[in-house]
């Protein structure tokens, strides 16, 4: 670093003269590290002299040459009690001529702590210092370990240079700025305390950060003092962290809901399908905060009053590759909520763990399997349908098939697919990338999502010039997507010989299977259950039981039969005291085949098509849910979330 950015002139490391006093602030600091610069190193019986560590008389006896016996000296001198760990390494560092700083009494610069909280440097055991040419400089007890350098180095974004400071010291300090930083219910949590673990840690970095950018809102005069673009660092910090956390717990969706006046605003995750509350916003913090993920998302952070869409590319932030659709939703008092859907890349998931029965399992199959057609897959938002397709790709991706697929945005890669985002700002919709791949040879083609007239057609069209075509509508039933596609003006004549098959689905959370238990049922209670499996279906009362409770001889408890049964919910550790853990697909398999045509080309109502598949076998979705009861997969209310 160059002398004039520091002082012009520097005491020699060398000189006969009592050390200078440890430096206590970021100008005195480069003093010393211009005078090293260059400066010969001590032995270690010259560090330990100028230190005051031992007597000239005392080290005589282990003063032995630099190099391949520094070790075994150092060995000695602990062994012999003369030194201790700490004394060492100062001395080891003052060797190397490291500048040395006074802890209690530094000024740390705001700067240090935008790279470095408080908190996170008491879990390190090291002072933030300041920034100087994009160094970050922390004072350590043991500034010669090279990996917690690097580690530091990640955490700050930035590289990072350690001096000497002692231990005490720096406790001291840390212990007093985490007092004043952090809420009182995290000072409780110290070091040494057995229950201070990874998550307590990762909890007090975002309380932490939170009043760090509190603070520095304060200081700016308010909120509203705050420029959009030139925001609180802290409340960068913030939301990284918070897309972060929401990501390493497995969030699907981060909801961030504003309240007028006064009243705390708050963030929520949703995890396996359920809202949980994350963290509490002031009043102070909740437009800084929608502003910051605006900028994210490149969206217009001036306009409040209507809605806005955006996605964020999270890996522009940080080593996390994760995309985020972004909704900023208007509310009452002229504020905002944010919705953010988490969309890590993943791998497909094989078909048999989607959670099909082992009959729908074998149709979807060889649905799949077939060469030309349309599977559609039809459910609500966030209910797995393109987690479903691509399984159905992932089932037949070999070598001798050509795989386009259209998406926005591309959720699953898999090898072997050529994959294209959708971006309707520059003309790439569905419809015009469909046209595209129809001049590049493909054997299967997945679309997204059917959205409009343009799209369904040429999707047909492909379907019925030998191609496998697969996409998404949404829809409660796969009878209602019948009538969907004839709505929007398709012939019921190519639909009804085009279409393959439909799948609706839902997800539903699964039973912990650490703690679920057993629940035996009376033989009213099957018999309610036999009710409601068969109610609005063909299906007579001896029919629903057979397929309901197959392993019974009578489905009533009878000696000679194996009692039903089902599990309900506990709550453990492993699934947070809830009773569930992670989450399953509730399927409805339609399948066009026997009379099923001839309905659709008839343009037959919702209930006939429903009823026909019905007759042909179909699974409705409050069937699949039951029989998953019964299996003990999930309860009978998670089953009741499906068609209640």
């Amino acid at each position: 670093m160059p002398v004039d950015q520091w002082a012009t002139t520097a005491p020699s490391p060398l000189s006969d003269n009592p050390p200078p006093p440890a430096a206590r602030n970021m100008h005195e600091l480069g003093v010393r590290i211009d005078a090293a610069r260059g400066a010969p190193f001590r032995t270690l019986a010259q560090a330990l002299l100028d230190l005051k560590l031992m007597k000239p008389g005392a080290m005589a006896q282990f003063d032995t040459p630099q190099g391949e016996h520094a070790w075994e000296t150092e060995q000695s001198l602990l062994q012999a009690g003369l030194l201790t760990d700490l004394q060492l390494e100062h001395a080891r560092a003052h060797m190397l001529n490291t500048p040395e700083v006074n802890a209690g009494q530094f000024l740390v610069e705001p700067a240090a702590l935008e790279r470095l909280s408080w908190s996170t440097a008491f879990s390190h055991h090291v002072l933030p210092l300041g920034l100087a040419n994009g160094v970050l400089y922390v004072a350590s007890a043991t500034p010669l370990k090279r990996e917690l350098e690097l580690q530091l180095g990640v955490i700050a974004d930035c590289l990072v240079s350690q001096v000497w400071a002692a231990k005490d010291q720096i406790d001291h300090r840390l212990a007093l700025e985490n007092h004043a930083q952090l809420p009182p219910s995290a000072t409780n949590t110290m070091p040494g305390d057995a229950r201070h673990g990874a998550e307590d840690a990762a909890a007090l970095d975002v309380h932490a950060l939170l009043n760090q950018a509190l603070g520095e809102i304060k200081s700016a005069g308010g909120p509203e003092q705050i420029s959009a673009v030139n925001e609180s660092s802290s409340v960068i910090k913030l939301v990284t962290r918070m897309i972060t956390e929401a990501y390493e717990q497995g969030a699907s969706d981060i909801h961030i809901e504003t309240n007028p006046g006064d009243e705390i605003s708050r963030v929520r995750f949703r995890k396996d399908g359920d809202l949980e509350e994350y963290l509490q916003l002031p009043l102070a913090i909740r437009a800084a905060i929608v502003s910051r993920i605006k900028i994210m998302s490149r969206l217009d952070i001036a306009e409040r009053r209507r809605p806005q869409d955006g996605k964020i590319n999270f890996n522009d932030f940080s080593n996390i590759k994760l995309e985020l659709r972004v909704a900023i939703l208007p509310t009452h008092d002229n504020l905002e909520d944010v919705v953010m859907r988490l969309l890590a890349s993943s791998k497909p998931i094989p078909l048999p763990q989607l959670g099909f029965s082992a009959r729908d399992d074998q149709i979807v199959k060889r649905l799949s399997e077939r060469p030309f057609g349309l599977i559609l897959a039809c459910g609500p938002t966030g209910s797995g349908k393109t987690t479903t397709l691509h399984s159905l790709l992932a089932h037949i991706n070999t070598d001798n098939r050509k795989i386009w697929t259209a998406e926005d945005p591309i959720e699953i890669t898999q090898k072997g697919l050529r994959q294209l985002q959708v971006n309707p700002k520059i003309g790439v919709t569905f419809a015009s990338a469909m046209r595209a791949f129809l001049r590049a040879d493909p054997d299967v083609i997945m679309i997204g999502e059917v959205r409009d007239q343009e799209t369904a057609s040429i999707c047909i069209e492909a379907s019925l010039t030998g191609h496998l075509v697969l996409s998404t509508l949404h829809t409660n039933s796969a009878a209602e997507s019948v009538i969907r596609l004839l709505d929007l003006g398709m012939d019921p004549m190519n639909f009804g010989d085009s279409l393959v098959g439909i799948v609706a689905q839902r997800l539903v959370r699964g039973l912990c299977k650490h703690c679920s238990q057993t629940h035996w049922l009376t033989p009213q209670e099957v018999e309610a259950l036999v009710h409601e499996y068969v109610e609005g279906t063909a299906l007579t009362l001896e029919e629903g039981r057979a397929r309901l409770f197959p392993s019974t001889a009578e489905g009533d408890g009878t000696p000679n039969a194996v009692r039903p049964s089902t599990r309900v919910a506990a709550g453990c550790e492993r699934c947070s005291n809830t009773g569930y853990k992670g989450r399953l697909g509730i399927y409805e398999v339609l399948e066009n085949v026997g009379a099923m045509k001839l309905k659709i080309q008839a343009r037959a109502p919702t209930n006939e098509i429903f009823m026909e598949a019905s007759r042909a076998g179909m699974r409705t979705l409050k069937q699949d849910a039951l029989e998953k009861v019964v299996a003990g997969l999930i309860d009978l209310k998670q089953a009741r979330t499906v068609y209640a």
